[in-house]
């Protein structure tokens, strides 16, 4: 081959094949699924993932209220392209080009759309019609992708579970079915061709289920414990999600892929379980998850993969109680319907939780009661001028919508009690009833505004 030749194929390779994509810009992400009845509107939602500072989502479809709500939001989202559209999209890229110009494009480039999941844990599954499908589905979307000029911004991949190895311990021998393996190749062989990652839902919770005699809860939840040792690599592993992630990569490599890189599409613990369910309580979902966090945000690497920071979607955020299957299944969320904390890991929901939180209160601090009141009364004025300073900033307006009429404090004297006005006319009567503050008889008609201090004659 002359050089010119080569040059003019590396040219083609190039327009055609890479995908400059990045779908997970960050280390940490989470799993916005919805199969319930309860949760807070799209627009409350995300009020909630800033407030978080969560700026990398997944759904599992691509509902238009959920995209026209984080439009401008910056925050990152991969859409589901559903298991059942797949044999549709198998048939053409007509139909692949039409779910994306209804789908993905309107709303490009206000929300940042970054990647199509073409389904959801096919191979492995039940429905062998769907593994012959997922190839040319993804190879459909990809090249109306293509067409449309958005490889570059929109990735294609698609997330695997657990089921599509025949081993997984130690990491170093895990490997793919092998009637997995006929349909696996093919698609990352076009996946390293585009620059897709490997997506894989690992889930030490469910290891440790289904064998609780055997796995050390530790090993599981990233404490203390005596660790695993691989003897072929020659490496330590002192938690299981390491172990899980790098399982993944001893699979790819011995597919001949092994300097692809691996992304946890979904990893969580369930706070409530059926009474067979080991593991699945409160205690347990916090020390993962607020483990995992503080892992992620190190930004490192795996043993096997230690200069690859890893990265995950953390599976969910919120409780879906119409999910169907065990009581777990309907408990993986780091939030509760009503936009309140499942437990305390260091984020802020929409309402206050009963959850037991990790944050000092002023009484905690020290702080006397007069000096708390005027700490109190500082920070309402400094918010009252921010709302007033950005009366048009949808962000603030949709905080300002969230909050109620709060006590900020209350000493032993209840006339001394200081309330803040929060959005509308609403407000909260304190323990003793509304006869004993002047006030509460001439509530229902004046008009208060964000930041007024109400206080007890």
């Amino acid at each position: 081959m002359t050089f010119s030749s080569f040059f003019l194929w590396l040219l083609v390779f190039s327009v055609f094949f890479v995908n400059d994509a990045n779908a997970f810009t960050g280390t940490y992400g989470v799993n916005y699924g919805r199969i319930a009845d309860n949760l807070p509107s799209p627009q409350s939602v995300v009020t909630l993932l800033k407030a978080a500072k969560i700026k990398n989502v997944r759904i599992y479809d691509a509902n238009q209220e959920v995209l026209t709500a984080l439009k401008g939001s910056g925050i990152e989202i991969i859409v589901g392209l559903g298991n059942e559209f797949l044999t549709e999209i198998s048939i053409g890229e007509d139909r692949a080009m039409n779910w994306i110009k209804e789908n993905v494009q309107p709303f490009l480039p206000g929300t940042k759309i970054r990647g199509i999941a073409v389904g959801n844990e096919i191979l492995g599954g039940n429905n062998r019609e769907l593994w012959e499908v997922l190839l040319p589905s993804v190879k459909n979307v990809h090249s109306a992708l293509q067409r449309l000029g958005l490889t570059k911004s929109i990735e294609v991949s698609s997330p695997h579970s657990e089921a599509v190895f025949a081993s997984s311990f130690p990491p170093s021998a895990c490997v793919f079915r092998e009637d997995v393996v006929e349909f696996m190749k093919p698609l990352l062989q076009f996946f390293w061709q585009i620059g897709s990652p490997f997506y894989i839902n690992a889930y030490p919770f469910l290891a440790y289920k289904s064998d609780p005699e055997h796995i050390d809860i530790n090993y599981a939840l990233f404490k203390k414990n005596a660790g695993v040792f691989d003897a072929k690599t020659n490496l330590h592993y002192d938690n299981m999600f390491d172990a899980q992630v790098d399982a993944a990569y001893a699979a790819l490599d011995k597919v001949g892929f092994g300097k692809m890189e691996v992304i946890v599409s979904e990893t969580g613990w369930a706070s409530r379980g059926d009474d067979n369910e080991a593991g699945a309580n409160l205690k347990n979902a916090r020390t993962y998850n607020f483990n995992l966090k503080k892992k992620l945000a190190k930004k490192k690497g795996t043993p096997y993969r230690p200069k690859t920071k890893v990265r995950a979607y953390i599976f969910a955020l919120f409780n879906e109680n119409l999910k169907p299957g065990p009581t777990s299944e309907r408990n993986f969320g780091l939030f509760k319907p009503d936009g309140s904390i499942s437990y305390d890991i260091g984020f802020t929901g929409l309402v206050p939780s009963s959850a037991p939180s990790s944050l000092l209160s002023f009484k905690d601090l020290g702080f006397q009661d007069n000096v708390r009141v005027k700490i109190s009364t500082t920070i309402i004025t400094i918010m009252r001028t921010i709302f007033e300073e950005n009366v048009n900033s949808k962000i603030l307006k949709s905080i300002r919508d969230q909050i109620d009429l709060r006590r900020l404090e209350k000493t032993d004297d209840r006339r001394n009690t200081v309330h803040v006005v929060g959005g509308g006319t609403a407000w909260t009567i304190p323990p003793g009833g509304a006869s004993a503050y002047v006030y509460s008889t001439k509530a229902s008609t004046p008009k208060f505004v964000i930041g007024d201090i109400l206080r007890p004659h």
